[in-house]
């Protein structure tokens, strides 16, 4: 058991209240089979534009095939393509990029409300954050995927809407989550101390940097998590081990 008597419980997502499956093997799949298509329909959208343009910040400029324009144009067949290999590429390996996370919850949002996604949390999970909301306890989120897609992940969820149980989201436009000044960040937002702060992942860097900022934290194990080994956190298997007092 690990006891708690802070206010706010801080939560990752891949591997913490949803198996890695889920995202490598449904999200991360549909945006990349999706993305030709969606930028096709999306040429012109303000969004999208500006999803792109944060990606070329973020990794460089798309070019063009056969031009020297500094950044391929989504209305010429071959711009889109560029664009295309660009973001494939990009989800192939995993990139934690601003721009990438937010053109992905931009196709995310699409599969969620036509009904081809639903998100799929630990059982666990879900009936905890259900219960430490009714008992007062704050909820955050914090994940490398963009706030607009922590929204549709929560609010489409198998087993009913779990907006309505969380305080408040961030993203990586608070910070790298190995870097300890984003959970410093995260604890002024939310008006807090950071002792008075749990974080809760299944990455140990990310906990150390938690810690490192004064937060308490927990290794969340869970079944097909990669191996790890640390001396730093106690180690959570499963969410009712959490006791608030």
């Amino acid at each position: 058991m690990i006891g708690f008597a802070g206010r706010l419980i801080l939560l990752d997502i891949e591997g913490t209240v949803a198996p890695l499956a889920f995202v490598h093997e449904v999200l991360f799949p549909y945006a990349r089979s999706g993305v030709a298509d969606f930028l096709s329909r999306h040429r012109d959208s303000t969004e999208v534009l500006k999803a792109l343009e944060q990606v070329a910040r973020d990794s460089g400029p798309v070019t063009e095939p056969g031009t020297t324009a500094a950044v391929a144009r989504l209305d010429a067949e071959t711009g889109r393509a560029a664009w295309v290999a660009r973001i494939q590429g990009l989800i192939d390996a995993d990139a934690k990029q601003t721009g990438l996370k937010a053109l992905q919850g931009l196709i995310w949002a699409e599969g969620y409300q036509s009904g081809r996604i639903r998100s799929h949390l630990f059982d666990d999970a879900a009936e905890a954050l259900r219960i430490w909301h009714r008992g007062g306890m704050r909820l955050r989120i914090y994940s490398s995927g963009s706030i607009a897609a922590q929204r549709l992940f929560f609010g489409h969820a198998e087993g009913g809407d779990l907006t309505g149980c969380l305080d408040a989201y961030h993203d990586t436009t608070t910070g790298p989550k190995r870097e300890a000044a984003s959970y410093r960040a995260i604890a002024e937002a939310a008006g807090l101390p950071a002792q008075d702060i749990l974080f809760l992942s299944d990455v140990t860097q990310e906990l150390d940097a938690a810690q490192d900022a004064g937060c308490r934290t927990a290794w969340v194990v869970r079944p097909g998590n990669p191996a790890g080994s640390t001396d730093r956190h106690p180690l959570l298997r499963h969410f009712a081990e959490i006791r608030l007092s």
